[in-house]
């Protein structure tokens, strides 16, 4: 059971239930799941319902609705995050073959929000809407590095495990370390942890305080990648990276001036 209070955060309760593992629910799974009494549940279900953010399923239960989809399109046109990054994701797939892909980090999920694919025969475990692992790939190095000390600490604590199995430390002190040396790069690299054969290659993307909103990926088929080529991919990576957190700082003052 789920600890919520008040309408609104019952309703968004609701809709945190549906995931890729479980993307259909019965009011009945909802009630054992949230707590809630079945008039309760009934109400909050209406209101989702009738403003098209849950459709019931025939002798079945609830999935989400087409309103998630029309918010889905709104974002596309309106995330100063895609807007900033369009640019940048377009150039590394002209100059580089394969995915090029921008995502934002909240709460402790990282989202691909916007993609480029130059690859003829594009290969990913996770597109654009499925959250990638915290603690495996180039991405979670580059996000996790940059948080402040004490929330990078928690978080590698919470994911130790997926960062040892990642190779980049065997106790946390290592993973740390490993970070901070991240930290001063500006650029993380990973091979075959995400999708086998795949390199990865990313730099966090970071607000005007310097905290990570999200970062920037290419991934690629190793197999076909130089050294030289690696190594001018990383140094596009970080720099694109760069430039999409100066264009987002820019945006955010002149908001507020």
């Amino acid at each position: 059971m789920r600890s919520v209070s008040g309408s609104g955060e019952r309703l968004l309760a609701v809709l945190g239930l549906f995931s890729e593992e479980t993307p259909e629910w019965t009011p009945e799974e909802m009630m054992q799941a949230l707590g809630f009494s079945r008039p309760t549940l009934y109400r909050y279900l209406k209101t989702l319902k009738d403003a098209g953010y849950l459709v019931s399923l025939p002798q079945a239960g609830y999935t989400l609705g087409p309103r998630v989809t029309e918010l889905d399109f709104i974002m596309r046109r309106s995330d100063p995050l895609i807007t900033a990054s369009d640019p940048h994701l377009k150039a590394l797939a002209r100059d580089f073959i394969g995915s090029a892909f921008v995502l934002r980090f909240y709460g402790q999920k990282m989202l691909c929000v916007a993609s480029e694919v130059s690859a003829p025969e594009p290969r990913s475990s996770y597109p654009r809407g499925r959250p990638m692992p915290i603690g495996k790939g180039a991405v979670s190095r580059a996000i996790v590095a940059f948080l402040p000390p004490k929330e990078r600490s928690a978080l590698v604590s919470d994911y130790l495990d997926a960062f040892v199995t990642s190779g980049i430390g065997s106790t946390k002190d290592a993973v740390l370390t490993e970070l901070k040396r991240i930290r001063r790069d500006r650029v993380a690299m990973a091979r075959g942890e995400v999708t086998p054969g795949l390199v990865g290659v990313a730099a966090p993307i970071l607000a005007g305080d310097g905290t990570p909103v999200g970062a920037l990926c290419l991934s690629t088929e190793e197999s076909t990648l130089t050294r030289t080529q690696l190594d001018a991919l990383r140094d596009s990576i970080r720099d694109r990276a760069e430039a999409i957190s100066d264009a987002l700082s820019r945006t955010a003052a002149l908001a507020s001036a």
